[in-house]
């Protein structure tokens, strides 16, 4: 089964203002056939700013949970984990992609298709949040 993607629009002049110089932008999200319970959401994450910030959490009403989570290789098979945080160093790039960092929808309230809206928030370690809507 061929997985489409939902591609993302951000509200980025509403997130400038609200996380200082954080911003994130080729953002999607997994489409999912009927009754998948789970979804991942990838991006860039830039850290224009001079101090080291982290993602803590990630919030959306579309799922029971949100997690932030990446992979690892343990005993030579690839697993997935929730992790604390991700770390964004000053004044570079961080990115959530497959296989690597990512945001975990958790039993989805409905299936995600192409051409939906989904709404999230990213919490990062000075409060800040930075609210998205994936197109």
């Amino acid at each position: 089964m061929k997985i489409k993607l939902i591609t993302m629009g951000l509200l980025l002049g509403a997130v400038s203002l609200i996380a200082s110089s954080v911003m994130v932008s080729d953002a999607y999200v997994r489409a999912t056939p009927p009754n998948m319970p789970n979804s991942a959401a990838f991006m860039m994450v830039m850290n224009k700013s001079a101090n080291d910030l982290s993602i803590v959490s990630a919030k959306s009403d579309v799922a029971k949970k949100v997690e932030i989570h990446t992979h690892d290789m343990v005993n030579g098979m690839m697993k997935m984990h929730q992790v604390e945080k991700v770390d964004l160093k000053a004044k570079s790039h961080t990115l959530f992609a497959p296989g690597s960092f990512h945001v975990m929808f958790l039993g989805l309230n409905k299936s995600l298709k192409e051409g939906d809206t989904v709404d999230f928030t990213l919490v990062l370690s000075n409060k800040k949040r930075l609210k998205s809507v994936l197109l």
